[in-house]
């Protein structure tokens, strides 16, 4: 894996990637007590949190974003999936800094992140949740800019203030979030159906087709898909698509019209209108 650290306000950000054959491991862990918000743009890690004689096991995937605090008793084990490229945002915040934030700042961590900031063990668990359309945009477009030096930096604090309030406003309405009704044998279908469609992007199934492979109707198939990801079935399909084109792109010797084919785009224009409203330039900037 690899990590760039930035220093964005009192923030710490680290960018992870990791794009490899091979399955990897990384250990990693922090030198004082922060609070953690990470966003997974893309990517599958299992992760290990080694405490002690605790340890708790996560699977994160594309489109999770996660919240804790750790202290330096705690190890980060991430064993990083093969043939996936990683795209990972975290954004560390000091806990002895937190008299420094504005003090509505300093309310909103305290009204929805009060067991981070009072922790009872040298690892809490923060909120978890699927992140929306916006927060993936948001991801997505800090690994894809190309933008340097100074315009790099204001662009990167932009997207990052960004997440993080997306963060707060989502976290501000997990209780009336309806995620929680939908049973563990539905999820396991949802996640079953998101294979599917990551797998078949140039073909993917019919809603119906899709309904019928992983045993649930159309109704709650459209309903709690979009319910638990933060994308209606076919506009996660696209942002998929879109996401595997930028690194084709930008990775291999393609064209612009090969990449647009190679996702399941048959028309050259509508594929990059769909790439210049996610990521806000041409496919032939990213060739250029």
């Amino acid at each position: 894996m690899t990590r760039d650290f930035l220093n964005i306000n009192d923030f710490l950000v680290l960018l992870e990637y990791a794009d490899s054959n091979e399955e990897t491991v990384d250990t990693c862990g922090f030198d004082e007590d922060v609070i953690a918000f990470a966003f997974y743009g893309s990517g599958n890690v299992d992760l290990n949190v080694r405490y002690g004689t605790h340890q708790k096991s996560y699977n994160n995937t594309m489109g999770l974003a996660m919240s804790f605090f750790a202290n330096k008793n705690v190890d980060f084990i991430h064993t990083i999936s093969k043939s996936k490229k990683l795209h990972c945002v975290v954004i560390l915040y000091s806990l002895k800094n937190l008299n420094k934030l504005p003090e509505d700042e300093r309310e909103i961590y305290a009204e929805t992140l009060n067991e981070l900031i009072n922790p009872t063990s040298d690892y809490v668990e923060g909120p978890t949740f699927f992140m929306d359309h916006n927060m993936q945009n948001a991801v997505d477009k800090i690994f894809t800019n190309t933008y340097e030096g100074a315009a790099r930096s204001l662009f990167l604090k932009s997207q990052v203030t960004e997440l993080l309030a997306h963060f707060f406003a989502k976290v501000s309405t997990l209780e009336k979030d309806t995620n929680t009704s939908i049973k563990e044998t539905e999820r396991e279908k949802l996640y079953q159906a998101r294979e599917i469609l990551s797998k078949n992007m140039e073909t993917p199934p019919s809603i119906s087709e899709l309904s019928r492979l992983i045993g649930l109707n159309d109704f709650k198939l459209k309903k709690n898909f979009k319910e638990l990801f933060g994308f209606p079935v076919y506009k996660y399909l696209q942002n998929e698509r879109l996401i595997k084109a930028h690194d084709l792109l930008s990775s291999q010797d393609v064209s612009i019209q090969e990449a647009a084919w190679s996702v399941g785009y048959e028309s050259l224009s509508s594929f990059s209108n769909a790439f210049i409203k996610k990521y806000g330039f041409r496919p032939s900037e990213v060739k250029s």
